[in-house]
C-alpha cells in the first residue's frame, strides 16, 4: 500500500500544477485574470501547507497547518465556481481541477 503521507504531498503537487494550468487559461481575459490570480495563490498554497505539515514540530502545528490547506483547497472550490459573464467560469477546465 502506498504510503499516505507521500500520497498527500504528491497530490498537492499535481493539484498545483493543475492550478496553473487553469490560471495560464485565465489569464487571456480581464475578468480570469482578476479571479485567476485569487485561484492562483490558494491553489499554490495548498501544496505549499501541506509540505510544510510534513516537518511540523507537534500534532498540534500538523494539525494547524493541514487546516489552512483544507481552507484553501475550499476556496478554490468557491473560486471555479464563481460566474463569469453568467456562466461558470471555464466548467470544463474548472472541473478537471477536482
Amino acid at each position: 500500500m502506498k504510503n499516505v503521507k507521500a500520497d498527500i504531498v504528491e497530490r498537492s503537487i499535481t493539484y498545483s500544477l493543475r492550478i496553473i494550468r487553469l490560471y495560464r487559461e485565465l489569464e487571456k481575459d480581464s475578468v480570469g485574470r482578476v479571479l485567476g490570480k485569487q485561484l492562483l495563490r490558494s491553489g499554490t498554497s495548498i501544496g505549499a501547507n501541506v509540505h510544510e505539515a510534513q516537518g511540523a514540530q507537534s500534532k498540534a502545528d500538523f494539525i494547524a497547518k493541514m487546516s489552512i490547506a483544507h481552507k484553501e483547497a475550499y476556496e478554490c472550490v468557491l473560486d471555479t465556481s464563481r460566474p463569469r459573464s453568467g456562466a461558470d467560469l471555464c466548467p470544463s477546465i474548472a472541473r478537471s481541477i477536482r
